[in-house]
């Protein structure tokens, strides 16, 4: 059961952005329409084809939606013929009435949505994007696949935090893997930090949607081996072989930088990343039963001849 505060802080939450928005205005967008009566023209104008499709996509009352799809069709916006499939149904059309006078509202609604990010910097606009898609994800919206794609680059500032926080809160909530683990990525993390050889070392940064979801790194060993240190995939970056892509840097860059083999530690609970590194041609070579982070786990050795 949801906490008293936890329900106040949603309510407060969508007042403050229906307000932010204009949807409580009589006329949306100074349009002649009610931002309901403009959602559903912007539905039919993007594919929909039914009024059933509207209405579960709006959630909205079947009396509504008809009489506005009938005011909609009355001033020629739509146009309505019986489903070649289905007799009952009524398939709906934009016409080019109807996008001509959906056109000027789209782009105010653009420029005003372009007005507000243009308050923010861009660190705020990041993070405003990360957390709306957030609250999309938890709520149980699904991203189109095209909004689901990553991009991967280098660290930036604040990124070394991440990687140490993500995966002491990750590790700990999956694995059941205490303090000492945290403790463990950090001083991998400090060392890369504070002195590394970008020649022979890199760390990849993956990003959806301006939200750091995935990490790994690649740091020496020696003249001829590297190491593969601290891959992570957050949940929110899974489903999009995001793993074996940074895997797969790995290899490409310790290739070029001329070492002869790539070696990783991990653990035998970490199913999805064994896979992974199977993969990729990588073979076990030596595990052991040990006590790590508060845990018994079985210790993995990986070594990949390059």
């Amino acid at each position: 059961m949801p906490r008293h505060d936890q329900i106040e802080a949603v309510r407060r939450f969508n007042r403050f952005y229906t307000r932010q928005i204009g949807v409580l205005r009589k006329n949306y967008l100074d349009s002649p329409y009610s931002a309901g009566e403009m959602r559903v023209l912007y539905e039919i104008v993007h594919g929909a084809t039914t009024a059933r499709d509207i209405a579960r996509t709006l959630d909205l009352d079947a009396g509504y939606l008809s009489r506005t799809l009938q005011n909609f069709e009355k001033r020629g916006f739509l146009s309505r013929k019986t489903s070649k499939t289905d007799a009952r149904k009524s398939e709906i059309a934009v016409t080019a009435r109807g996008r001509k006078a959906m056109a000027p509202f789209e782009k105010r609604s653009q420029d005003q949505i372009a007005e507000m990010l243009m308050t923010l910097t861009a660190d705020a606009r990041t993070r405003l994007v990360a957390a709306m898609t957030e609250i999309e994800t938890v709520l149980g919206a699904e991203a189109p696949a095209a909004e689901r794609s990553y991009t991967l680059r280098p660290p930036r500032f604040g990124d070394f935090g991440w990687i140490v926080s993500r995966h002491g809160s990750l590790y700990a909530e999956e694995f059941g893997w205490g303090e000492p683990f945290e403790g463990l990525v950090a001083g991998i993390v400090s060392a890369y930090a504070s002195n590394h050889d970008p020649q022979r070392e890199h760390c990849w940064i993956a990003e959806v949607n301006g939200e750091n979801v995935g990490c790994v790194m690649l740091v020496m060993d020696s003249d001829e081996v590297a190491r593969l240190r601290l891959l992570l995939v957050d949940p929110k970056g899974r489903g999009l072989r995001l793993g074996t892509r940074l895997v797969e840097e790995c290899v490409r860059f310790a290739r070029q930088a001329g070492y002869r083999r790539l070696t990783l530690w991990t653990h035998a609970e970490l199913v999805a990343a064994r896979k992974i590194y199977a993969k990729a041609g990588f073979t076990l070579t030596t595990s052991e039963t040990k006590q790590s982070f508060g845990k018994e786990v079985v210790s993995e050795h990986w070594d990949l001849e390059l």
